[in-house]
């Protein structure tokens, strides 16, 4: 994330002072103390040259849709989530406030539109009897055959075959739809997590049954706490790949596994990798070195800042209260925002969690997909309610048409 000193952010404005300053009063543009120099501030790059684009006052539709691409204005209306003042909310409750108690299967039916939470569900981790449908078996043994494939090929081993054959998800009563929501869910655990004794119960709360595959029963509640944080996260990349899939009719799981091809790449899902490898610097070398050499080499500094939350991500602050961060996390943590007035966000707090409590390497993926499936499915439902495909329009600028 790139911050703009005053003056930068007036030259490219080309406005006077007051102008900016009211444009931050009304959070047009985001602003923040500069760390060098407290009576100061910065001002959101991106923010800046989104109102740049304004001409008198007007922004032409062609613009206004240019900005809405990359952290600009909403593109289609949805009840499911929002950031608002810093806050991440499902359907009008804190993310943060619910992540304290409430399991990942009592938001995904939340977010579906289902039983309203707080309504009587039990919360002791075993088995439910209106809980989710079973998945289909034989889908997900099949794709569990290879046991040296990560769990990322075994998820799209899993996934392809329903998304092949399933129904399409257009013109379908939403209890039916919801009840398949359930079934890809559990699909995709199955496939990421592997399946268990035939007696075992797959039902089982995901954070406990998570925690029993990588036997760490003690990471049981940042496990659930984790699910429930990343559930949703309103129109980010993943889940807008899944309601254009479902937008023409897709099944549910295609829907689903175009989230997950999204999710995979490393700037989204697998970010915490960059925050392992910065780690694995620390070490070495010490924490301001680290982040010297990549500054050096104009990399990005994975795994800190957010542009939803200039003042720092509340999914992150929520995981890393659970337990004292280790050493070089904490040295990293401290030298990054000393460097360039960033905070920890989701991917630093997954990186963290995976260290604190010894889970897989790939476990920070794992938890995003499983967590962030909830949001892609009910997005799914959602885009299935407005009867219309996602057809935006590209500004073409090509060579000349004669």
């Amino acid at each position: 994330m790139t911050w703009l000193t005053a003056a930068e952010a007036l030259q490219m404005l080309g406005v006077r002072p007051q102008t900016l300053y009211a444009n931050v009063s009304r959070k047009k543009i985001r602003a923040k103390p500069d760390p060098k120099d407290t009576r100061r501030s910065l001002y959101h790059d991106a923010d800046v040259r989104r109102m740049a684009r304004l001409r008198g006052g007007q922004r032409k539709a062609t613009a206004v849709a240019a900005a809405a691409i990359e952290w600009g204005d909403p593109v289609l209306s949805s009840a499911i989530s929002t950031v608002v003042d810093g806050r991440l909310y499902y359907r009008g409750r804190d993310a943060v406030v619910l992540s304290a108690n409430e399991t990942h299967e009592e938001v995904a039916r939340f977010l579906w539109g289902g039983r309203p939470l707080g309504a009587g569900a039990p919360r002791d981790g075993g088995h439910r009897g209106n809980g989710p449908p079973r998945a289909r078996v034989h889908e997900s043994r099949a794709a569990s055959k290879d046991l040296k494939s990560s769990p990322l090929q075994q998820a799209f081993l899993a996934l392809g075959p329903r998304a092949a054959t399933d129904l399409s998800s257009y013109g379908r009563a939403l209890p039916i739809l919801q009840s398949e929501a359930g079934s890809v869910l559990i699909t995709l655990a199955d496939a990421m997590l592997g399946i268990g004794p035939p007696a075992d119960d797959r039902r089982a709360d995901l954070h406990h049954r998570a925690a029993a595959t990588w036997r760490r029963p003690d990471a049981a509640d940042i496990i659930r706490r984790a699910l429930v944080l990343l559930a949703d996260h309103e129109l980010n990349a993943s889940t807008f790949a899944t309601r254009v899939a479902v937008s023409t009719g897709a099944p549910l799981a295609a829907g689903v596994l175009s989230g997950l091809a999204t999710l995979s790449g490393p700037l989204h899902g697998r970010a915490s990798l960059g925050v392992l490898e910065l780690v694995a610097g620390v070490k070495r070398g010490g924490a301001e070195a680290e982040i010297r050499q990549w500054l050096s080499q104009a990399r990005p500094i994975a795994g800190f800042g957010h542009p939803l939350y200039p003042q720092g991500d509340p999914r992150a602050t929520a995981l890393l209260q659970q337990f004292p961060l280790p050493k070089p996390y904490a040295d990293l943590r401290d030298a990054v925002e000393d460097a360039i007035g960033e905070r920890p966000n989701v991917d630093f707090a997954l990186a963290a969690v995976t260290k604190v409590f010894d889970l897989p390497h790939e476990a920070p993926l794992v938890l995003f997909a499983l967590g962030r499936c909830a949001g892609w499915l009910a997005h799914a439902l959602e885009q299935v309610t407005t009867g219309h495909p996602i057809r935006p329009r590209a500004r073409y600028v090509g060579p000349p048409i004669p």
